[in-house]
């Protein structure tokens, strides 16, 4: 009787499995229906458009997802209950047992994988939200002649990456990352919502790292080097590290690293405060070029 019921599971969760899969390509081919607008519009790239685009990535496999972690370890385990249940009765009992613990094992690691994949889903839309409230901050720019990019994809020896913002104006170019970072975890007598800037590293409440800073170096090196080779005339540009829900303090020595760090509430008084380097025939050289790297969002 019980390798009949195992034999029942097994059924049962095989055709869960099969009827997800086949919702889920079903749902993937109905987005190829016919589109109205004209295929050759492009759009430009919105503020964590990257991050988005996987978050809802992230939400068209998560029946997906529900369907590998819980149906693996039940099929798995109904099948070898199955198997269990045909052996000699002096080895069914231990077939048994080793069917439970293979199930254990697989349910332990399918709850992990799932709730990993949950959180990296929550990152990410952390991460959007972030670069949408930086550029919300770089938004007034533009009534002062500046012209700004989110999200512009890049490649370098087959890499692709991108670059969070990008702004140009009479002040120059800046290559801006943003990174949302969740508070938590302080050493005790830290507080737990400033993070530091000794001109090398960032001392965060938990420790010192230096995640973002060589980021957004490479990124400014990548876009003055395409901007040479692309327009024909060299820019320096700025790199900036905007780290949005921290109080920044900057602890300056003097031989400090090219990248600057600072709250979304700074940004505006920065990049707006030095004196003017580019005139408006280069802020239009420099934004034509910007544009055609992103100006790629198609339906």
């Amino acid at each position: 009787m019980v390798w009949k019921q195992g034999l029942f599971a097994g059924a049962y969760f095989l055709c869960f499995i099969l009827s997800a899969l086949a919702l889920l390509v079903w749902q993937k081919r109905s987005k190829g229906r016919r589109n109205p607008l004209p295929k050759e519009i492009r759009l430009l790239r919105a503020p964590g458009e990257t991050q988005l685009n996987l978050v809802h990535r992230f939400d068209e496999d998560a029946i997906l997802w529900v369907a590998l972690a819980a149906g693996i370890p039940a099929g798995v385990s109904a099948g070898l209950l199955v198997l269990a249940g045909m052996l000699p009765p002096i080895f069914r009992v231990s077939g048994f047992f080793l069917s439970i613990l293979i199930f254990l094992g697989l349910f332990f690691f399918g709850v992990r994988w799932f709730v990993g994949k949950a959180r990296e889903r929550g990152d990410r839309y952390l991460g959007y939200f972030g670069e949408r409230l930086v550029a919300e901050y770089l938004d007034p720019l533009k009534q002062q002649g500046w012209s700004l990019f989110h999200d512009i994809p890049c490649s370098s020896d087959g890499r692709k990456f991108n670059i969070d913002h990008i702004a140009v104006g009479p002040q120059g170019v800046f290559v801006i990352e943003t990174k949302t970072r969740r508070k938590g975890g302080a050493q005790r007598g830290v507080d737990d919502y400033k993070v530091y800037f000794d001109g090398h590293d960032l001392v965060w409440p938990w420790g010192k790292d230096s995640h973002g800073l060589e980021q957004a170096e490479r990124n400014a090196v990548w876009m003055a080097t395409m901007l040479r080779d692309g327009i024909g005339r060299s820019f320096y540009v700025t790199p900036i590290l905007v780290l949005p829900g921290w109080w920044v303090e900057l602890r300056l020595g003097r031989d400090s690293r090219l990248c600057r760090v600072v709250n979304p509430k700074g940004l505006l008084k920065y990049l707006s405060g030095g004196s003017e380097i580019l005139d408006s025939s280069q802020i239009t050289l420099i934004a034509a070029k910007l544009e055609s790297l992103s100006r790629d969002v198609e339906y």
